[in-house]
């Protein structure tokens, strides 16, 4: 299998629409359920709305970058936040469903560590995963991540249009030396 030739830039405000469809299909609902990295069976939201994709491509600190194939199709998004001058943290991390598993989350992920330290000259990626999501957790740390110690509380007042289906949510915290 060929791995798929992917170009990447910083969102701008015009991708927010389409950035926006691509995360919700990946995090929620039964479209979601067509790749493996679905949190359908823990939360019944809507993950993010416009105006929270709008601030975090505006966000001073941070860039939204995003992936797109051959065709020009986006295929996959990411957040990276410069904590400081040697933290940068990456997240809303989403993949087409229908295109999870094959390569497509690698490239990004490796294509988002070499942008926070090229651009700002970061030496480690932090990143929090709800901690029942084993079967990420063990992506990320085959991908040299380390899982840490630390916790952070769910956002459970931050849930937009729906409800979390469990109330022992959590996120587990891993890093990894860039």
């Amino acid at each position: 299998m060929s791995q798929t030739r992917l170009t990447y830039r910083e969102a701008k405000a015009a991708d927010v629409p389409v950035i926006l469809a691509l995360i919700r299909s990946a995090y929620r609902g039964e479209t979601s359920r067509q790749g493996w990295t679905t949190e359908a069976d823990l939360l019944d939201d809507e993950r993010i709305d416009a105006e929270g994709v709008l601030e975090k491509i505006n966000e001073p600190y941070g860039v939204v970058l995003v992936a797109h194939d051959e065709s020009g199709k986006l295929a996959a998004c990411c957040e990276l936040l410069r904590r400081d001058d040697e933290l940068a943290y990456f997240g809303l991390f989403s993949v087409d469903p229908k295109r999870q598993g094959g390569g497509i989350g690698r490239q990004v992920l490796a294509e988002a560590e070499a942008h926070a330290k090229r651009t700002w000259g970061v030496t480690r990626m932090e990143m929090s995963v709800i901690w029942t999501r084993e079967e990420l957790i063990a992506w990320y740390i085959r991908r040299g991540y380390s899982k840490t110690e630390d916790t952070r509380p769910f956002p459970y007042d931050n849930l937009y249009n729906g409800k979390a289906l469990r109330d022992d949510l959590y996120f587990s915290i891993l890093i990894k030396s860039i």
